[in-house]
């Protein structure tokens, strides 16, 4: 397959690796909030701005504590995941948020 390599059984592809070089580690993407304070799994935000939200009536309100966040992989730039008192289980974007400090 030219300058790749692959596997038999799954055809997965992948580069080979030079002589001296460094293999190639993916990176982790590092999550700022609104004010530019870096996220991390577990912490605690508060919303910065009022969130509307489908089917509900209601918005979150400004100043609302989510504790234990969960950060994955940005799905439509939402790359938060947690549990928002009186909202349930969702998905929220890090440009909405402030990290409690």
């Amino acid at each position: 397959m030219g300058a790749l390599l692959v596997c038999p059984e799954c055809a997965h592809e992948w580069a080979p690796v030079e002589a001296g070089e460094e293999p190639h580690l993916e990176t982790a993407k590092v999550v700022k909030d609104a004010s530019g304070n870096i996220l991390a799994d577990g912490d605690t935000v508060t919303i910065a701005k009022d969130l509307k939200v489908k089917g509900s009536s209601t918005a979150i309100k400004v100043g609302t504590k989510v504790r234990n966040i969960r950060l994955v992989n940005p799905v439509d730039g939402h790359d938060i995941d947690a549990k928002v008192d009186g909202f349930g289980q969702m998905m929220l974007k890090s440009s909405v948020v402030k990290k409690v400090i």
